[in-house]
């Protein structure tokens, strides 16, 4: 479920091998070392392990949020095969609410050193 500021999402484990998560996924606009970026607090549970992990990233690398909390949450159980971009549709409402919290468009530069 998505709404600005905020996205949730939710797996349940259907089989004993299958990992469940229930996530929240919160963000708001910052100002970080390199300037202008974005605040991202991640809390829930994968598993029923409790998750509690906070991240920054800078304007132009706003828009990579979903790879970022997916290697936070790889420490804290979640496979590296969940593919988080697939939240049915709620990733590109996020995306989008995030391009227009940062005032980014298509075609903004990408610092060098975010490359790495």
């Amino acid at each position: 479920m998505f709404e600005p500021g905020h996205l949730h999402i939710a797996h349940p484990a259907l089989q004993p091998h299958d990992v469940g998560y229930d996530l929240h996924i919160r963000y708001e606009v910052s100002q970080i070392d390199s300037g202008p970026g974005m605040h991202f607090t991640l809390e829930g549970s994968v598993n029923g392990k409790a998750v509690s992990e906070t991240f920054d990233l800078p304007k132009d690398k706003a828009y990579n949020f979903a790879s970022e909390a997916s290697h936070l949450l790889e420490k804290h159980g979640l496979p590296k095969t969940t593919d988080l971009h697939n939240m049915h549709g709620e990733y590109d409402a996020m995306f989008e609410d995030i391009r227009h919290q940062l005032h980014m468009k298509s075609g903004d530069p990408v610092k060098p050193e975010h490359l790495q």
